[in-house]
């Protein structure tokens, strides 16, 4: 019996480690940012929700994954990074259509979906304890693979946290990270959060309001009896209640987010405060507190550009601007190539690591196949694109579906070419960000105005032929992702022209005064 709890404990400690190798080993996937707005708090009556995927060494293609029907007994896997299975779950009948970057964006019905980590701050005994119980579940629950499973799934995003909540109750969530989840399909948006084990605990977020997360769990002021707008896993409050976490007679509300995953860093409280602090000024949050309200009203309702603008953010104009002091350089670049540790650069929303990120907006007062768009883009956000594509494609433009990070340079992949474009900027930011903008914002006017009338011909069509609807869509974004993918090849090229070597278009462009000045500029003494 000794020998079979000691083999127990050793293959244990193996499936953790195997898991959070595969987790590591995917660089920087932790560090995302995502928003979720309601369809009251945009301006186009539209559930709009966002997703940062800030990992460095993740694979840039995207494809569309099709329905398909299964056969009886067949089985979905979760393996770790080498293929080896840690537990499968029975597969549905049939799976939906959806659209698949690093992990699945958005289905046939529109129903999308974001992530970020949720890492718990272990620098309190406190912290120490709860991590080594949440890190001791027996479960293999991970959130690439259960988002692709939800979505393949769901045809509303109430659906979506029912089907995460049962996979997580039956299965129980690996041994890695807490995990916040955006789910949105035009009517409602709801925030997830799965701490360990089997707890979870999930809220819809008010049609008026919009919800930030930045890498630490923020569900705190929720109304447990509200079983209309609140799901939990049974044992949310009384699993903390048996480890002593929690005292339900101290008068004090359950707070799921403090209890089960405790984080108050900077390095997720910063975002946090500037996205808020964009959209809601008139809240006076300042950018040392220790705790941001957990939902906010915006100022002005939001639009699509206006939710990019914040995940393209680098704190301008505050005293934590990236493009202020000598590390920006001379020409003002905000990106940063390393971000880990203490005494580090400020973490801002915008990442030069960014492996891909979206914006997706749901209108529901359109057929399912039509009502959502993905506005999708590779690389970090302010100096990157993005074009509509959505769950209902037929496929995707091959420049999206080849190139790798690891592989040569290849001019016929949009990944490689939005990676072109961001490393041109940095040449002379300043200056290059200005030719980009007045490039791209153009480009992204003509077609926030013409998606919505695209879709709503499409809807009109669909009445009496669904297919060519879904056709006409079809083209549409297919066409305009190839025709922006080409153009934006074309502007890297301008800007290596313009700036290469240190000139502007190879006529002297010297450096700043105060630039020289710091660096000790000065005549030759021979």
């Amino acid at each position: 019996m000794d020998n079979r709890i000691k083999l127990n404990s050793i293959f244990r400690i193996l499936v953790i480690v195997v898991v959070l190798s595969f987790v590591t080993s995917l660089t920087g996937l932790a560090d995302c940012t995502t928003v979720s707005v309601g369809k009251y708090a945009s301006a186009n009556g539209t559930t709009i929700i966002s997703y940062n995927c800030d990992c460095g060494g993740c694979p840039f293609d995207a494809r569309i994954v099709p329905a398909k029907d299964w056969k009886e007994g067949e089985k979905v896997q979760f393996t770790d990074w080498g293929g080896e299975i840690l537990g499968e779950i029975p597969q549905v009948p049939h799976t939906l259509q959806y659209l698949q970057g690093l992990m699945a964006v958005i289905n046939e019905k529109g129903v999308a979906v974001g992530e970020t980590t949720c890492p718990i701050d272990t620098s309190t005994e406190y912290g120490k304890e709860v991590e080594e119980v949440m890190f001791s579940s027996e479960g293999f629950i991970d959130y690439g693979t259960c988002l692709t499973v939800v979505l393949e799934r769901a045809s509303t995003a109430r659906e979506a946290v029912e089907i995460y909540g049962d996979l997580i109750e039956t299965y129980k969530w690996a041994p890695i990270e807490a995990e916040t989840i955006n789910f949105a399909d035009g009517n409602e948006v709801w925030i997830f959060e799965v701490y360990g084990h089997d707890l979870w605990c999930a809220f819809r977020l008010a049609d008026d309001e919009v919800f930030v997360s930045a890498n630490a769990a923020r569900i705190r002021d929720i109304d447990f009896d509200d079983k209309e707008n609140v799901l939990h896993s049974p044992n949310i409050i009384s699993f903390a209640v048996e480890k002593g976490w929690y005292d339900p007679n101290s008068g004090k509300p359950f707070r799921p987010a403090d209890i089960y995953a405790p984080n108050n860093k900077v390095y997720s409280n910063r975002r946090v405060w500037r996205a808020l602090d964009l959209v809601a000024p008139s809240l006076g949050l300042g950018p040392h507190e220790i705790e941001y309200p957990q939902t906010v009203v915006p100022d002005k309702k939001l639009t699509v550009h206006d939710v990019y603008k914040i995940m393209g953010d680098y704190y301008q104009g505050t005293d934590y601007d990236l493009t202020q002091g000598p590390a920006a350089g001379p020409w003002g670049n905000p990106l940063r190539y390393t971000n880990k540790g203490n005494g580090d650069w400020e973490r801002s929303i915008n990442m030069h690591r960014t492996a891909s990120f979206h914006i997706t907006e749901i209108n529901e007062n359109l057929p399912d196949p039509i009502k959502g768009v993905a506005w999708f883009g590779i690389g970090a956000p302010d100096s990157s694109y993005i074009v509509p594509l959505s769950g209902s494609m037929f496929s995707l433009p091959a420049c999206y579906q080849i190139g790798a990070k690891g592989q040569p340079f290849n001019r016929e992949s949009q990944g490689w070419v939005s990676l072109y474009v961001q490393e041109m900027t940095t040449l002379r930011y300043n200056e290059a960000i200005q030719d980009l903008y007045a490039f791209r914002d153009p480009k992204l006017e003509m077609l926030y105005q013409v998606v919505p009338l695209v879709q709503e011909k499409a809807a009109e069509l669909y009445e009496s032929e669904p297919d060519a609807a879904l056709a006409l869509l079809h083209n549409f974004y297919y066409q305009n992702a190839l025709g922006f993918f080409e153009s934006w090849r074309e502007l890297g090229d301008m800007l290596l022209g313009k700036y290469a070597m240190g000139y502007r278009f190879f006529r002297d462009a010297p450096y700043p005064e105060w630039w020289n000045e710091f660096i000790g500029f000065g005549p030759v003494v021979r």
